[in-house]
């Protein structure tokens, strides 16, 4: 295993599955937004379902290149079907938390085993999660103040620019 410990390995294999999950996940969401015609959210979380299958790449190509062999699992299936575009919105959000949550157990399990090429590796996806949480904030809060007649659909064609300007500006 190319002195990786078991400990770290689970880790990562764990987070590895949990981007494919959360993939799946966001696939889902896609699905529901263009039943109920909302396209702009739709692409948006097709978008969000590509770059969490890069994450697990990510973390699935740094196992292979230490010697580990990455083990893919039953995906679990998303939570109930959510009402409202605002559940929706929140859904996401919760996708990101515990993605957070994951790199973190994922970066305290290289730290005990001192192994540095994880930690950094893990490096990218704690800023990257500071950066996903960001946005899914801002889209519940964005959803939550779309409260008037034709606001959601406004929002829905707007939705990837106002995230796409918001990642070009750094915030």
């Amino acid at each position: 295993m190319n002195g990786m410990s078991e400990s770290l390995r689970k880790e990562l294999n764990r987070q590895f599955n949990h981007e494919l999950m959360a993939a799946h996940h966001y696939e889902a969401l896609a699905w529901w937004c263009t039943h109920r015609t909302l396209p702009g959210f739709a692409r948006f979380f097709r978008k969000q379902a590509g770059e969490e299958r890069e994450h697990a790449d990510r973390i699935g190509r740094h196992l292979i290149d230490r010697g580990v062999e990455p083990r893919v699992e039953a995906l679990p299936a998303p939570e109930s079907l959510p009402e409202s575009l605002l559940e929706v919105a929140r859904y996401a959000r919760r996708l990101e938390q515990n993605n957070s949550r994951g790199i973190h157990a994922a970066y305290e399990a290289a730290l005990a085993a001192r192994d540095y090429p994880a930690q950094v590796m893990l490096h990218w996806f704690i800023r990257e999660q500071v950066e996903e949480e960001a946005w899914t904030a801002e889209m519940v809060g964005r959803v939550e103040a779309a409260d008037c007649a034709g606001a959601l659909l406004e929002l829905d064609r707007h939705i990837e620019k106002l995230l796409e300007q918001r990642e070009e500006q750094g915030d």
